[in-house]
C-alpha cells in the first residue's frame, strides 16, 4: 500500500524557492543617504561642454590646400598601368581612407615621437604643418599599386601633369568641398597641436560665455582691410600682415613726397622717384659722388670749383695741386657766371680753355725742380766730409814725399831747391782742385762732364772715402816721389860727368 502524502507541518513552512517579490509585497528599503547627508558626498565634476574651436587661419587654409593634392596623387599612383580603373572610380573610397588614417595618425603622432626621439633615422617635425604633409605623403605612397611601384612613371614628368589635372577637376566639380575639409583639418590640427600655438584651447560653462569670447578671440579670424588684398589671417597676426601686405599703402622709402602701395616700391626707387641716386655729369673726370637725381643743379653749383680743378688736372698734367688750384681761382675770378652755365663736362672743359687762353701762361714747377732749388742741410753735410778727408789724404801723401826725400841719394844743391819748389808747387795747388774733387776709378780719372753734374756730385759726396782708396792715393804720391827722385840722381851724375 502506498504512502500517503507528508502531512508533516514542517514541509509546508519551506521559503519559497523564488526570489521575486509578490506583486502586492512592499517595496525593499532605500539604499541612498538621507536627505540630509546630500551635501556631504562630492559632486561629479563634469568637462565644459562648450569649447572653442577657432584655429590658426593662415594654417588652417594651408593644411586645407595640401589635402587635395595628396588625394590626386594617392589616386593617380593606385591606377597606374589599369585598363578597367581610373582615379576617379577610386577617388571616393581613397578619400575615406585618407580621412580615417590622418586621423588615427594625428591621435598618436606625438606619443610616437617622445617614444622614438633620439632614435636613428626618424625624422619629427614641429610645426602641425609640416607634421600633416608627411602623413598626407606616407598614406599616398602606401596607396601605390605594384606597377607604379616598378614603373620609372614615378619620376617622370607626365604623372606630375595627370596628378595636377585630376586635383583641378576635383576641385572644379566640387568633389571634396573646402568647408569639409577645414571641419577636418580642424580636428587633425588640435590633436598635433600639442602646444596650443596655432589654435584656442578655452573651454566654457555656457554658450552665453563662449558667444562672449568669440569676438576677442586671438584667434578669430580677420580679412585684410587694404585694398586688393584678400587675405585672411588671425587676429594675432594683424601686425605681421600689416608690415608686408603688398597692397599697404606707404611713403616712399628714398623720402620723396610720393604715396604708392608696396608692391610697386622697387619699380618706383629705380625709375621715377626724384630721390634715386645717380652719378654726378662730371663723373667721367674725377667727381665720384652719388648724387639724388633733383639735386643734380645744387651739386653742380657747390663743387664748381671742384669741377673746374679736375678738368684743369687732365690739361695739366705735369702740374701740383697748388698751382691749379690757385689757376681755379684765377678762372674764377675772370668769368664765374660763365663757368657756372656749364651743366656738362663738355661744354665746361671749352669754357676752361677759352677763359685759360686770355690768363698769362701757366707756370710749372715739377716736384724735381723744387726739390733742385731747395737743398736740404742733410745733403750738404757729406761735402764738407769728404773735403776734409781729402786734405787728410793730400797731409799723408806730403809726409810720405818727405820720407821718401830723406832716404834717397841727397841731389845738388840746385836739384834741390828745384824740387822743394815743385813739390811746393804740386801741395799748393792739389787742395786748390779739391773744390771739385775728381774721383778715381782704378787709378783714371773721372771725365769732367761726370763732376760738373750736381746730382753726381751729391751722390758721390754721400759716400764717404775709404781706407783704400787713401792707400791708393798714398801709393800713387810715393811712386811719383821716386821716380822724381831718380831723375834727379841722374841729372846729378850727368853734370858730374861732364865736369
Amino acid at each position: 500500500m502506498e504512502a500517503s502524502p507528508s502531512t508533516d507541518p514542517s514541509a509546508t513552512t519551506d521559503p519559497p524557492t523564488t526570489t521575486n517579490p509578490p506583486a502586492n509585497a512592499d517595496p525593499p528599503a532605500s539604499t541612498e543617504p538621507p536627505a540630509g547627508d546630500v551635501e556631504n558626498v562630492p559632486e561629479m565634476i563634469k568637462d565644459p561642454a562648450f569649447h572653442c574651436d577657432i584655429c590658426d587661419a593662415e594654417l588652417l587654409f594651408k593644411i586645407t590646400q595640401a589635402l587635395l593634392p595628396g588625394l590626386a596623387t594617392a589616386c593617380v599612383d593606385n591606377t597606374t598601368g589599369g585598363v578597367f580603373r581610373s582615379p576617379g572610380s577610386v577617388a571616393a573610397d581613397i578619400r575615406k581612407e585618407l580621412v580615417e588614417y590622418l586621423t588615427q595618425r594625428t591621435e598618436t603622432y606625438v606619443a610616437e615621437s617622445v617614444v622614438l626621439e633620439g632614435a636613428p633615422e626618424t625624422e619629427t617635425f614641429d610645426n602641425p604643418y609640416d607634421i600633416i604633409a608627411f602623413l598626407i605623403d606616407e598614406f599616398a605612397v602606401s596607396k601605390r599599386n605594384l606597377f607604379s611601384r616598378v614603373s620609372a612613371l614615378l619620376l617622370s614628368e607626365r604623372r606630375e601633369d595627370s596628378i595636377d589635372d585630376f586635383a583641378q577637376q576635383m576641385e572644379i566639380n566640387g568633389f571634396w568641398p573646402v568647408d569639409k575639409r577645414e571641419a577636418i583639418v580642424q580636428t587633425l590640427l588640435k590633436n598635433v597641436d600639442v602646444k596650443n600655438e596655432y589654435h584656442c584651447n578655452m573651454k566654457f560653462e555656457t554658450e552665453e560665455e563662449l558667444s562672449l569670447h568669440m569676438p576677442t578671440c586671438g584667434f578669430r579670424v580677420m580679412t585684410c582691410e587694404n585694398e586688393g588684398c584678400d587675405a585672411r589671417f588671425s587676429a594675432n597676426k594683424l601686425e605681421k600682415h600689416d608690415s608686408v601686405c603688398p597692397f599697404k599703402i606707404i611713403p616712399c622709402e628714398q623720402k620723396c613726397a610720393a604715396f604708392l602701395i608696396r608692391r610697386e616700391m622697387d619699380r618706383h626707387c629705380i625709375t621715377v622717384c626724384p630721390m634715386k641716386l645717380v652719378n654726378c655729369p662730371f663723373f667721367s673726370v674725377g667727381c665720384k659722388a652719388g648724387v639724388p637725381s633733383c639735386k643734380i643743379e645744387e651739386h653742380q653749383a657747390e663743387e664748381l670749383h671742384y669741377h673746374i680743378l679736375y678738368i684743369l688736372q687732365g690739361m695739366y698734367k705735369e702740374a701740383s695741386e697748388e698751382v691749379l688750384k690757385e689757376r681755379v681761382d684765377q678762372l674764377e675770378e675772370k668769368a664765374a657766371g660763365r663757368l657756372a652755365n656749364a651743366k656738362t663736362v663738355r661744354s665746361l672743359t671749352s669754357k676752361v680753355k677759352d677763359v685759360d687762353a686770355k690768363l698769362p701762361p701757366l707756370v710749372i714747377e715739377t716736384k724735381k725742380e723744387e726739390e733742385a732749388k731747395e737743398p736740404s742741410e742733410t745733403e750738404a753735410k757729406p761735402e764738407s766730409t769728404d773735403v776734409s778727408g781729402t786734405n787728410e789724404n793730400t797731409e799723408n801723401a806730403a809726409g810720405t814725399k818727405e820720407v821718401v826725400n830723406s832716404e834717397a841719394a841727397p841731389p845738388s844743391s840746385k836739384d834741390s831747391e828745384e824740387a822743394k819748389e815743385t813739390e811746393t808747387n804740386d801741395f799748393e795747388a792739389k787742395p786748390r782742385s779739391l773744390e771739385v774733387p775728381p774721383l778715381k776709378k782704378d787709378g783714371e780719372e773721372v771725365p769732367e762732364t761726370e763732376t760738373k753734374d750736381p746730382e753726381a756730385m751729391l751722390s758721390s759726396q754721400e759716400v764717404p772715402p775709404s781706407k783704400e782708396d787713401s792707400e791708393e792715393a798714398s801709393e800713387t804720391v810715393v811712386k811719383d816721389a821716386e821716380a822724381t827722385t831718380e831723375n834727379s840722381v841722374k841729372d846729378t851724375n850727368n853734370e858730374t860727368n861732364e865736369d
